[in-house]
């Protein structure tokens, strides 16, 4: 009976003890195209001929992980440690993948309207908490996505002008601080409050981090343990939403692009090719590398895409997953990626006038 009752705990154990690592799997490829609401200009009908592709990232219990070592066909493990940044906490990985989304959007309406033609413009809206250190004083009341917008007293726009805020500052002083806290929901909606005040604490400077890369301030006396990032105030000539609930990360970017480029344009940017896409996009056009190629690569075949365009550096790993005819196509900016599915016989994107407003259309 005793070795019965160990056998029931170390089995109660293995289903709900969780391990400090992940797995990743073959997520959902999905097209992009019914994802985006188009408002206040002539549009085209949703396509289904874009996918985005994205993975599950799984926190392993001991029996997933036992599973995991008899049958690990299209999944990798990954330590929790290397999801994050050194010295963050992993409980802040969920809402980097959500803010990561966030900028994703607005980085794929920047570059696909500005394809287009369209004038967007971005003004400097204060400094976005990308990570806090867990051993930042100031983790209690600064969490990621939140925006810093005043110091001191004094208005910060940008990354620069918060360290020019911080410069002549000794460790362990305590300044006043205006933050724009973000509330981000379950399904991943980033939305701000209204400017709030805090009192921020400064800690010192750690060995080899002294540089600013700012030319007004290019040393640095304190820090407040966070990372930083530019946050902007876009202004769109057109009203763009993409529904990405429950999806996290930058990765969707160039798919995103590519399906609002479809959608602002006459035809069909593809030629009714089924084309995925994975890939970061920043607001000048260029596309970066991602993670879980492989296990994309098993989704958009099982979605039955006859195309993948990846960034260049891993069209190996792509080619390597794939087990049918797949063509896999490298590209480092969107305007390559263009020309590439122009040469698989897609229309070249002509955009609606702005000035004709209207439903959708074929």
């Amino acid at each position: 009976m005793l070795l019965a009752g160990v056998l029931v705990v170390a089995g109660i154990f293995s289903l709900t003890y969780k391990l400090n690592l992940y797995s990743i799997t073959p997520g959902v490829s999905q097209p992009v195209g019914p994802l985006i609401t188009v408002s206040g200009q002539r549009h085209d009908i949703p396509r289904r001929t874009i996918l985005l592709t994205d993975v599950y990232l799984t926190q392993l219990t001991v029996w997933g992980w036992l599973g995991y070592e008899f049958h690990h066909s299209h999944e990798q493990i990954v330590s929790g440690s290397d999801l994050v940044d050194p010295g963050v906490s992993q409980s802040e990985l969920e809402a980097q993948g959500y803010l990561e989304m966030a900028d994703a959007k607005d980085a794929a309406k920047v570059a696909g309207m500005r394809t287009l033609g369209l004038r967007v413009t971005g003004v400097p809206a204060g400094v976005t908490v990308v990570a806090v250190g867990s051993a930042s004083p100031n983790a209690a009341v600064l969490s990621v996505a939140d925006r810093i917008v005043s110091v001191n007293g004094r208005a910060v726009t940008t990354v620069c002008g918060l360290q020019g805020a911080l410069s002549g500052l000794e460790p362990g002083a305590r300044v006043p601080a205006q933050i724009e806290v973000a509330d981000i929901s379950g399904s991943g909606t980033i939305t701000y409050r209204p400017p709030s005040r805090v009192t921020i604490v400064m800690a010192g400077v750690p060995a080899g981090a002294s540089q600013t890369g700012c030319p007004a301030t290019p040393t640095r006396t304190v820090t407040i343990g966070i990372e930083p990032e530019q946050a902007y105030d876009w202004h769109f000539p057109v009203d763009v939403s993409i529904n990405t609930a429950d999806i996290g990360g930058p990765s969707a970017g160039l798919a995103m692009t590519l399906g609002i480029i479809d959608a602002l344009s006459k035809g069909s940017l593809t030629g009714h090719v089924k084309v995925a896409a994975t890939g970061t996009m920043d607001t000048e056009g260029d596309v970066g590398d991602v993670g879980g190629v492989a296990e994309k690569t098993v989704a958009v075949q099982n979605a039955g895409a006859t195309v993948f365009i990846v960034p260049e550096v891993e069209v190996q790993t792509a080619r390597q997953a794939a087990t049918g005819h797949l063509t896999v196509i490298g590209v480092t900016t969107l305007d390559q990626a263009l020309s590439a599915i122009e040469r698989l016989g897609g229309t070249p994107p002509v955009p609606f006038a702005e000035e004709a407003p209207g439903p959708g259309t074929s």
